[in-house]
């Protein structure tokens, strides 16, 4: 006797989930080693924030009295949280240049022809600048205690501020992809 053979291939089904994260996770690798080949990219994120600080500090330090507070660090207790601001604020900027660039490239449709998730590129996108801003806020707080900035409520309410702009670089990140 002949067994029938079905020469039709089983089809396996994809969660969700799983395969977004895993292709959004190499999306996030391949981003990344752009990153260290064109290391451009990470030294003028790592540069204006210390341009700023240093800029608003010295240069206009002086040139803005703070009422009830003396001496000259009591202005920078009100820089550094609007530098950290602005400086996640401007984390869009990377995540819209960089998917513009792809895209302009090709790379954007040749990751669409390949059987991946199509949310993973966006999720490896913002994946791959949270090691970014996390590296750039590392170096703000440094220049920030340089010049007289410092934590006065303790550690866990300085992780918890840091969490939180970790936070809002993502989002404004998402929202730089959209």
């Amino acid at each position: 006797m002949s067994t029938l053979v079905s020469s039709t291939p089983q089809m396996r089904t994809r969660p969700l989930w799983g395969w977004t994260l895993n292709d959004g996770l190499v999306v996030a690798r391949r981003n990344l080693i752009q990153t260290v080949r064109v290391p451009e990219l990470l030294f003028f994120s790592l540069v204006q924030p210390v341009i700023f600080v240093l800029l608003f500090a010295y240069v206009f330090g002086g040139a803005i009295p703070i009422p009830g507070d003396a001496g000259e660090n009591a202005y920078r207790e009100y820089l550094m949280p609007g530098i950290f601001g602005q400086t996640v604020a401007f984390a869009a900027a990377s995540s819209t240049v960089g998917l513009a660039e792809d895209l302009h490239k090709g790379i954007i449709d040749r990751f669409r022809s390949l059987p991946m998730s199509p949310p993973a590129v966006l999720l490896g996108r913002t994946f791959a600048d949270a090691p970014r801003q996390v590296l750039v806020l590392v170096v703000l707080s440094i220049t920030g205690l340089l010049v007289g900035w410092r934590i006065h409520n303790g550690l866990l309410s300085a992780l918890l501020a840091y969490a939180l702009l970790l936070l809002f670089a993502y989002t404004v990140a998402w929202i730089g992809s959209w």
